[in-house]
């Protein structure tokens, strides 16, 4: 098998499982690891290979953590494995500086990076419908055209390393709002007696409506919370998000009130809980 047909996940969560499969289902050699080891069992299960170091045993890397910092200490603590040419493709949702650093680090060891978030729930990543934003030399990312029309519907090049960290945060911020905005549309709609699934129809078919209606509206409806992202995940990347624009002097007030109804959520025990659960906030609002 070709070098290219190999290619490495580091981060079994659900993002990075879900990408690991596809690849699979595609005929990649999917070499895989994960801190805890049993997250890997399924993906085995369908012919992934574990390695205890895929940067050493790969040309190509997808990374997919928690948050920049996670990266910083798997990269250090796989560090034996970087090797000149090597080109690490992180879809990690990341703090924008700390991207452009470690990118910075990982260039003085010859080692190629990209950022590269991924805009989609891990259903959609499975089948490939999802939109990815890539920061980092455009020749790497050009390299990488073979993974970009396997993996997403969609690809923004946006720049430098860094620059896709920067847009996926600001993605996801109207994203998470437009989840907000149809479970508050919906408190509402019940409030007044409304029919939800009618109301639902209507949001469709006016000028309320958004793409986020297709994915979480019945969910919603339904209180069906199996995931497809977690909750708690985006309340870290609503952290995130106002860690970020305070540095630089903004206030986000929008983006503040998403956090605290997250909060409520999760305070009623639903952050590993799909991320529509947002609109439980409002019975626990009352």
């Amino acid at each position: 098998m070709s070098d290219r047909a190999r290619i490495g996940v580091v981060g079994l969560g659900l993002m990075g499982s879900a990408m690991a499969a596809r690849l699979l289902e595609l005929g990649f050699d999917v070499l895989v690891w994960n801190r805890s080891r049993e997250k890997s069992e399924s993906l085995l299960a369908l012919g992934a290979h574990w390695s205890d170091n895929p940067f050493r045993d790969c040309d190509r890397v997808i990374v997919s953590l928690y948050t920049t910092s996670v990266v910083n200490e798997v990269v250090e603590a796989l560090s034996d494995g970087l090797h000149a040419g090597l080109l690490v493709i992180d879809t990690t949702t990341g703090e924008p500086d700390q991207t452009a650093t470690l990118g910075a680090r990982l260039a003085r060891r010859n080692v190629r990076y990209l950022d590269a978030p991924i805009s989609g729930s891990s259903e959609q990543t499975r089948r490939g419908e999802v939109s990815i934003m890539v920061g980092g030399s455009e020749n790497d990312f050009r390299e990488c055209e073979d993974l970009w029309k396997l993996l997403s519907q969609k690809v923004f090049y946006c720049g430098p390393c860094g620059s896709a960290a920067k847009m996926k945060l600001v993605s996801n911020l109207v994203l998470g709002l437009n989840r907000a905005a149809l479970a508050e549309g919906f408190a509402f709609a019940r409030a007044l007696g409304l029919d939800l699934s009618a109301t639902l129809d209507v949001f469709r078919g006016s000028m309320a409506a958004s793409r986020i209606m297709d994915t979480k509206g019945r969910k919603m409806i339904d209180r069906d919370y199996s995931v497809q992202a977690k909750l708690s995940q985006h309340l870290k990347d609503l952290r995130l998000m106002l860690d970020v624009a305070d540095a630089r002097g903004l206030t986000l007030p929008l983006t503040s009130t998403h956090a605290g109804l997250l909060e409520l959520a999760e305070s009623a025990g639903l952050g590993e809980s799909d991320n529509s659960a947002v609109f439980e906030a409002y019975r626990v609002l009352g």
